[in-house]
This record gives structure tokens, sequence and C-alpha cells, in this order.
């Protein structure tokens, strides 16, 4: 797992004349599965934004795949990044097949007069058993649950094999049962796509998939730790974060959080 696949050193962002990013760092390699947490408004997502090559910072630089954002076409560069947003707008009666296809294209919808070639059927077919919904491979967008699209699209962001893959709040929605068939969807691709680096981003801890190597925790646009899982994620810095005492506990290779309980006068 030596080589980079993204890279943030020193990343400031400014909207509406306020920095709401402070020298931000972050480094991820081949097969590390990174976490962002902190909470709302901490600066999440704006990071997710460069790591997807969607939009450049303010001052600082930004390495994705190996190109400096501003040097690159970033049309081309996206071509490489999975990219699941379960806000996805797709507003047809796409099946779960169609959907894993336009992983092809990059596009939302089916492109007119495209037909897929018989390999990217093939490796759509495979997608689609990999998370699970072979048996649901002709069921529509409007009639599928918020676990069924999850799951589809984790099997399009994977279609144009990408190097890196990027988790929006992936479990959004989702009640318990589609929740846990996800965050095992997302454990299997360690196993499956062992050289596909990633990051994912959420505020619950109870969202972390098991495979989840690495974590940075953000508050107020400032990282306060990063690295190792088992050493950022910890009661004193996760408290730290979200401004109020929280006991995190880690069992059977899932975390969770708790409100500390104050004693009774």
């Amino acid at each position: 797992m030596s080589g980079e696949v993204l890279r943030l050193d020193g990343v400031t962002f400014r909207r509406n004349g306020k920095e709401i990013l402070h020298g931000v760092d972050l480094q991820v390699r081949t097969g590390e599965h990174w976490a962002l947490l902190g909470p709302n408004g901490a600066g999440k997502s704006t990071i997710l934004g460069f790591c997807g090559a969607q939009s450049h910072p303010t001052s600082g630089t930004v390495d994705v795949l190996g190109d400096r954002l501003g040097r690159v076409d970033l049309q081309e560069l996206r071509r490489h990044i999975g990219h699941v947003n379960p806000r996805h707008p797709i507003r047809s009666d796409l099946t779960v097949l169609d959907v894993v296809l336009t992983g092809f294209t990059g596009t939302i919808e089916r492109m007119m007069r495209w037909q897929p070639t018989d390999q990217e059927l093939l490796r759509a077919a495979e997608l689609v058993v990999l998370v699970g919904l072979d048996d649901r491979r002709d069921a529509e967008w409007p009639t599928m649950s918020q676990g069924e699209r999850g799951r589809s699209l984790i099997a399009r962001a994977l279609a144009a094999s990408p190097a890196l893959l990027l988790l929006d709040e992936p479990t959004t929605g989702l009640d318990v049962a589609a929740r846990e068939q996800l965050l095992e969807t997302i454990d299997d691709l360690s196993r499956s796509e062992p050289e596909v680096a990633s990051v994912l981003v959420t505020h619950h801890l109870e969202e972390l998939p098991e495979s989840t190597t690495h974590a940075m925790v953000i508050s107020d646009g400032r990282v306060l730790a990063a690295g190792v899982i088992s050493d950022v994620v910890t009661s004193e810095i996760i408290s730290a974060a979200f401004r109020h005492p929280i006991d995190v506990s880690h069992d059977g290779g899932r975390w969770s959080a708790r409100a500390r309980r104050r004693l009774a006068v």
C-alpha cells in the first residue's frame, strides 16, 4: 500500500470572504480506507469536493491520482474517481443494470445512441452481483428501496474501475437493516477491490464500515487529528470535535458513541 492516491497540502478555502478550511493536510495511499468525521458544517463535504476534483482550494495544493488540480483536465480526471452520493438526481425509470452502465459514461441518465460493449455489459452484470442485487437487476429506480439505490450507486461508481472511491454520507435515509446491508457491501469491496482507496464522509461513528483503516477528525474547518483509526477515533478527540463529552467504544470491528452521563449532584 505504498502508492499515493490523494494528497492535500496546506489547503484553505474561502467562501463569500469567510475562510471555512484552515490549512488541511491529507495523504491517502492505495488500498487505504479513510473516514472524514466531524459535526455538521465542519468542512467534510468541502474536502470531499477537492478529493473528487469538483472544486479548487483557495490556497494550498491538491494532487489526485498523481495530477495536480489546476494543471489537469478535470473531466478526464473524474473518469478515474468513483463517487457515491445518495442524493444522485435520477429522474427516469432506469433499472439497476442501467444505473450501473451510466458509470461508464459518467452521466446521470443513459446516453442517447450509446450502446455498451459486450465487455462493459459483462462488467456491469458482475458488479450487480457483487453488491447483492442480481435478483433485482431489472428493478426500476422509482421502485427501489433507499438501500437498493445505495448499492446500485456503489456498483455504478466501480464501473469504470476507479482508483479512488468517494462516499458522501452513503447511509443517509436508511433504516437499520438497509444501513447494515450497505456497510456490508462496502466492507466486501476491501476484499474484491483491494487496490481501490476510499474516503467516506459521515458524522455518525455507527456508520463506519469495519474496513475503515484511517480517519481524519475535523471541527470548524481545522484538522484535530488524522491517521490510523484506532489512534484518532478516541473519546477525547471526538468529544473535542463535537464539543460535548462523548464516550467512544469499539467492539466486533464496529464503532459507537454515547454522550457521557453527568453524575447526579
